[in-house]
C-alpha cells in the first residue's frame, strides 16, 4: 500500500467538481496505476459531496482525510474499472493520416478515423463500407483540387459583356441551357445520395462528392442565368429526356450509379461542354462551358479512379455494369432519345447561320460531337478492363440523351 508521503497529490483550488477541478483530478488518477491513490487538497465547501458522486459514478472510491492529515480533503484510490472500460477498445482504423481500412465496422458510427473506440454503443449502417468498393488514390488529390478550383458564378462569368445575338441563335442558346440545367439537376442528386451511403472512415470521399454536389449546384445556376439573360422563358424538356434521367435517379447501387453517372453520362458531357465552348455565340456561354468542363473533369476522374480501383478487387464488377448499361438501355428502348429540339440547336450553334452550306457544316459537326463521345466512353471502359469490341458494343448502348 502506498504511504501517505509516496501519495500522488492534487491541489483543486476553490474550484468544484462541475467547475473544472474534474478535469484536473481525472488528469493526477490518469498518472498512477490502478490501487494507487491520490490525495487532494481543496477549499470548495461541497467538494468531499461531490467527490463522493463522481468517484461513484467513475468506479474509483474515496475516503476522508484522516485527523492530522491536513490540508488534505480526501483520499480517491484509482479503480481498476477506467481501464477495464476500454479493455476491448479498438482503432477506427489506422492513427496515422490518410490510412484507412478494408472494411470500416458498423459500430464506429461517427467516430473519426484513427480515434479509440470504446466499447459498446449505437451501430450505424452505412450500405457502402468496403473500402474497394468507394476508394481510390486519386482520392485525397482530388479533393484538394475541388476545393482550390471553386469558383463563384457571379464573379467567374463575364455577365456584363456586351453581345446581342440573332433571335433564332440566342433561342437555340436558350434550349442548350434548358437541357443542361435537367441533366446537371440529375447530377446533383445522384451525388448527394450516394454521399450518404458512404462509411465516414472514407471521409475524403465523402468530402469529394459534397463538392461534386456544390459543383452542379453552381451549374445548375449559371445555365439558368445564361438561359433567362437575354429574356424570360425557357426552352422545352422532353419526356425522353426526363426517362433518361429518372433511370440514374433509380439505380440504388453505389457503384452502378457512380458509372452510369460519371463514367458514362458526365464523360459524355465532356465533349459537349467542349463543342459549346469551341461555337458559343457569345462570351458569357462559351466562359460557363469552359468552368463547367473543368469541373465534370474533376467528377469523370473520381468516378473512372474509384471503379478501376474496384474492378481490380473484383473481376465481377465488369459483369454488373454490363448488366446495368443493358437494363438501362432496354428501359429506354421506347423513348425518343436526345430531345429533337437540342440536336437542332446543336446543329444551329455549330453552322452559325441559315445558309444551306452552314447548316450542313453544323450537322457534321453534331456527327463529329457524337463520334468523340463514343471515343470518350471506349475509352473509359478500356480502362476498366473491358475487350475493345465489349467496350464497342456497351457505348453503343448507352442512352441517346448523352447523359
Amino acid at each position: 500500500m502506498t504511504s501517505h508521503s509516496d501519495a500522488a497529490k492534487v491541489d483543486l483550488g476553490d474550484l468544484s467538481l462541475d467547475s473544472g477541478a474534474r478535469l484536473l483530478l481525472r488528469r493526477a488518477l490518469e498518472r498512477v496505476p490502478a490501487g494507487a491513490e491520490v490525495a487532494v487538497t481543496g477549499s470548495n465547501p461541497a467538494l468531499q459531496i461531490h467527490l463522493a458522486a463522481w468517484c461513484r459514478r467513475e468506479g474509483h472510491t474515496v475516503r476522508p482525510g484522516e485527523p492530522g492529515d491536513a490540508p488534505v480533503r480526501a483520499r480517491v484510490r484509482r479503480s481498476g474499472i477506467a481501464s477495464v472500460r476500454w479493455a476491448d477498445a479498438e482503432r477506427a482504423g489506422d492513427p496515422r493520416p490518410g490510412r484507412t481500412v478494408g472494411r470500416a465496422e458498423p459500430h464506429w458510427g461517427l467516430a473519426a478515423r484513427g480515434a479509440l473506440i470504446e466499447a459498446g454503443g449505437p451501430e450505424v449502417f452505412f450500405p457502402v463500407g468496403d473500402r474497394d468498393v468507394v476508394w481510390s488514390g486519386l482520392v485525397p488529390r482530388l479533393y484538394r483540387q475541388a476545393v482550390a478550383a471553386q469558383w463563384d458564378p457571379w464573379t467567374a462569368v463575364p455577365w456584363d459583356a456586351p453581345f446581342s445575338l440573332p433571335d433564332e441563335v440566342e433561342g437555340a442558346v436558350v434550349q442548350v441551357m434548358t437541357y443542361l440545367v435537367e441533366n446537371e439537376q440529375a447530377a446533383l442528386v445522384v451525388p448527394a445520395r450516394l454521399l450518404v451511403q458512404v462509411h465516414p472512415h472514407f471521409r475524403e470521399v465523402l468530402q469529394l462528392l459534397a463538392v461534386q454536389a456544390a459543383d452542379e449546384a453552381r451549374h445548375v445556376e449559371v445555365f439558368t442565368r445564361r438561359a433567362l439573360l437575354k429574356g424570360d422563358v425557357m426552352g422545352t424538356s422532353s419526356v425522353g429526356g426526363r426517362a433518361s434521367l429518372t433511370t440514374l435517379l433509380a439505380e440504388p447501387d453505389f457503384s452502378l450509379a457512380a458509372f452510369l453517372l460519371s463514367v458514362l453520362g458526365e464523360g459524355s458531357f465532356l465533349s459537349l461542354l467542349s463543342f459549346l465552348e469551341r461555337y458559343a455565340p457569345d462570351p458569357v456561354t462559351r466562359r460557363i462551358s469552359h468552368l463547367v468542363r473543368q469541373d465534370e473533369a474533376r467528377h469523370v476522374a473520381f468516378g473512372v479512379g474509384h471503379l478501376e480501383h474496384h474492378a481490380k478487387a473484383d473481376p465481377r464488377l465488369r459483369g454488373r455494369l454490363r448488366a446495368a448499361v443493358e437494363r438501362r438501355h432496354d428501359a429506354l428502348a421506347g423513348t425518343a432519345g436526345l430531345n429533337q429540339d437540342v440536336f437542332d440547336a446543336l446543329v444551329l450553334l455549330a453552322a452559325g447561320s441559315w445558309a444551306p452550306e452552314a447548316i450542313a457544316r453544323g450537322w457534321q459537326a453534331v456527327q463529329r460531337l457524337q463520334a468523340d463521345m463514343d471515343d470518350g466512353r471506349r475509352h473509359r471502359l478500356a480502362r476498366l478492363g473491358f475487350p475493345d469490341d465489349e467496350a464497342a458494343e456497351l457505348s453503343l448502348l448507352h442512352t441517346r440523351n448523352f447523359m
